[in-house]
């Protein structure tokens, strides 16, 4: 039997820093970051020491007291909440009573660059959150090594894109505040082919998986939903890609053109003579 709440106050100390970690400028100063649902949570918690504190109803930890005794384990304080509370503290409209506090996941550049990525996604300028969500769990989908969001690009930790992920935040390696032209520098000096994504690019994605020439390591550059790729970042790439429009839609939106191209080159990469094997994780 759990036991009741603990927390019944919205007004607790421990209620407000978790609340204020809604915003951006208190995410930054902390370094901490909400994740909520039992998805988020029970990644969270698999991931080292990241889960610091969990929040939980009493009828949320009976139903996953596998997930809340995976968040002790983890080493994470544990606090029984009302119902209140817990709305208090979620930025959805129908909270799943689980409620975790996270450390920042976002890692050096270089550390991405030294570990010789085959497939990255790039976002620059991306602003929506519920896209650059989106496209990290498109990107860990398609089995790619690392995203990386560039200095213009919405905060990695902003509640709806954690929620958009689906807990692919605590899968892969992102890099975070990364100008354009660092990162083009950088992943073509660990020998990554540079694929700017664009609706009005000279080469089609059906064209380059044609000629074979998706199989190398490669990364893939979305830019913003409304204006895409300024010229300046479509000339750093090696190709500029438009995906096939083969019936009468105008466009694809953003995460649907990731998905798409992530998995060509995914698919490219795992084929007989593409630089990962059937086998490779």
């Amino acid at each position: 039997m759990v036991a009741a709440p603990e927390l019944i106050s919205p007004k607790s100390p421990r209620v407000s820093a978790a609340r204020r970690l809604a915003k951006r400028n208190f995410r930054g100063k902390e370094r901490l970051f909400l994740a909520e649902g039992p998805q988020a949570v029970r990644e969270a918690a698999a991931h080292g020491q990241t889960l610091v504190e969990l929040f939980a109803t009493v009828d949320a930890a009976e139903r996953y007291a596998d997930i809340v005794g995976e968040a002790r384990a983890a080493g994470a304080r544990v606090h029984l909440a009302d119902e209140d509370v817990i709305a208090d503290i979620s930025t959805t409209v129908t909270p799943q009573g689980l409620v975790g506090v996270c450390r920042f996941l976002d890692v050096p550049f270089e550390e991405i660059l030294a570990a010789r990525p085959k497939l990255v996604a790039v976002l620059a300028h991306v602003r929506d959150p519920g896209n650059a969500g989106t496209v990290l769990r498109c990107a860990d989908a398609a089995g790619a090594d690392a995203v990386i969001l560039t200095d213009a690009s919405v905060d990695l930790y902003n509640p709806k894109s954690v929620r958009a992920s689906v807990g692919s935040h605590f899968h892969l390696p992102v890099a975070v505040g990364v100008p354009v032209e660092q990162a083009v520098r950088g992943l073509k000096g660990a020998g990554v082919r540079i694929l700017a994504a664009d609706g009005a690019g000279e080469d089609d994605l059906d064209t380059e998986l044609d000629k074979g020439t998706m199989g190398t390591p490669s990364a893939w550059i979305f830019g913003n939903e409304a204006w895409g790729l300024p010229e300046e970042t479509r000339a750093l790439a090696d190709a500029v890609v438009r995906v096939p429009i083969h019936g009468r839609a105008e466009s694809l939106n953003l995460a649907t053109a990731a998905a798409v191209c992530l998995y060509a080159s995914a698919r490219a990469q795992r084929a007989a003579g593409g630089c990962r094997s059937v086998t490779s994780s």
